[in-house]
Order: structure tokens, then sequence, then C-alpha cells
């Protein structure tokens, strides 16, 4: 009868741990419907870029793409990972919430709106490299892998001693259609996380808060030998519907490396007025 049990156990056991593995798998190949928009390689042509704009329609269940196999191809996050970081942060208590300060330490930045003392939204806001990578230090690579794990995350390769630069180098990736999985859960509280951290992060992550449309995401940048690869991902909630969006692009030879910024952004507009989703 004991045996009988124990049987019975390693069972469960397998079939939950099945379950989960299955459900992960699902959610990185996706079984949902997938329309090609030829104008969105337009747009992408036109800006002198590479790559592909992914949309998501909630309610239809449909995504639509230039550039479906681009798309499930993994890329470091860069500074979309601010989403994951702060989530992190905030449930690990390393930061308090989005009022959360940070003392400039008085060092030439990047950029020279770092060189302020930022709060956790501004921080997250102007995409502060320096104040971000103290939180994962903060966190610590054995709590960072934990969390990102429980978020099933990307695929995300991180240990002590890389703690504060993995999403901006090494192996870590995830692809468009990630991106919009981790924001889907996230919109409809299906994280693992709690009520208060959820609504700080809408807090932080919001752009544009238009009669029509909100729109809320984050940008990511990185150079990978020699290779500029952009990121904005987000979601657009009008009257009736949501729509989520990751896309991801490279520049050609010819681009203008000091229009990269706001390309990524203007693109991902021109997409969402193609699909009328705004105007």
């Amino acid at each position: 009868m004991k045996k009988i049990y124990f049987l019975w156990v390693l069972i469960l056991m397998f079939s939950c741990k099945h379950k989960k593995t299955e459900a992960h798998k699902n959610r990185s190949t996706h079984t949902e419907r997938e329309i090609i928009i030829p104008e969105f390689q337009t747009i992408i042509d036109s800006a002198k870029l590479k790559g592909s704009l992914l949309i998501y329609d909630l309610k239809e269940d449909t995504y639509y793409s230039n550039n479906f196999q681009w798309a499930k191809k993994g890329y470091l996050p860069a500074s979309t990972f601010k989403i994951a970081n702060s989530i992190i942060a905030l449930e690990t208590k390393v930061v308090e919430n989005d009022s959360t300060l940070f003392k400039w330490n008085g060092e030439e930045g990047r950029l020279t709106i770092w060189e302020q003392d930022l709060i956790l939204k501004e921080a997250f806001h102007y995409s502060c490299v320096p104040c971000y990578q103290e939180i994962a230090r903060n966190i610590g690579a054995k709590r960072m892998l934990e969390y990102l794990n429980k978020l099933e995350y990307g695929d995300i390769k991180v240990d002590s001693s890389t703690i504060d630069m993995f999403w901006l180098a090494g192996e870590s990736k995830i692809n468009q259609f990630q991106q919009i999985d981790f924001l889907k859960r996230l919109y409809e509280s299906k994280l693992p996380i709690s009520h208060r951290t959820e609504a700080i992060m809408k807090r932080m992550m919001l752009i544009e808060n238009q009669e029509a449309y909100k729109l809320s995401g984050k940008t990511g940048w990185s150079i990978r030998n020699g290779n500029n690869n952009g990121w904005f991902v987000g979601f657009v909630e009008t009257q009736d519907k949501t729509y989520f969006f990751a896309t991801n692009v490279e520049p050609q030879q010819e681009f203008d490396m000091e229009m990269f910024p706001m390309m990524r952004k203007e693109i991902t507009f021109q997409a969402l007025k193609q699909l009328k989703i705004i105007k």
C-alpha cells in the first residue's frame, strides 16, 4: 500500500512539473493567429532600419507583424529589463516605492540627465543605468535568478560577476513574443507579485495619457559586437480594447544613429496608426 501511495506522489509531482514546463514552452512558442502586415515593412524600410514590429490584439488574440521570424529570435533585453528589475526591487524591498531616492555619486555619466539625484520613477523614465546597476547589485544574483524564474522572463544568464551588466551584455536574451507575454501577464494581474507592486509599475510605465488612449512602455538599446539593437515595448489602452507591442530594430548602414533613440518610438506609433489603434 505504501509503495502504491509513493508511486502516486511521484506521478503527481512529475505531472505538475510537466504542466509548468509546457505552459512556459507554450508562452514562448505561442499558437495565436499571426497576420503579416506589409505596411509595417514599408515603415521600417523608410526609416532605414531592419527588424520587426509586433502588435498583439488582446481581444482578438491575434498578432500582427512584418517579420515573425525576427520576432521569435532573442536579443539582449537592454533597458526594457528595467520593468522586471523594478518589479523585483519592489518585491524584495530593495526599493520602497517609485519615490525611493538614488543619490548621484558625482561621477560623469553617459547622459547628463543622470548627473543628479533621481527618484525611482525618474530613473526609470531617464533609463538611468547606474541607478539600476545599484538596484541589481542590492538584489543580488541569487534572488535575481529566483525571481526571474518565478516571473518566467526570457532566457537570462546572470551570476555574481555579471549582476550589474547582464541585461546590457552577455548571453541573456528575450524575444518579442516573450516581451508581450510578460507585459500581458503584468497587465492582467497574472504575475506572482503583489497588487501594490503591480500598481506602482503601471504608474511608472505610463508615457502618454490621451483622451482616446493611454500608452505605457519602455525603450531599450544595446550594443553587442558593434551591432546596435533597439527596443520599444509596452501596451496601449483604448476605450474598448487593449493592444500590446514589441518593436525590435537595428540600423541599416546608411542610418543616422542620432535618430536611433526617437526612431524606435516613431515607427511603433506609425504601426499603431496603420492598424487604426491610435490616430
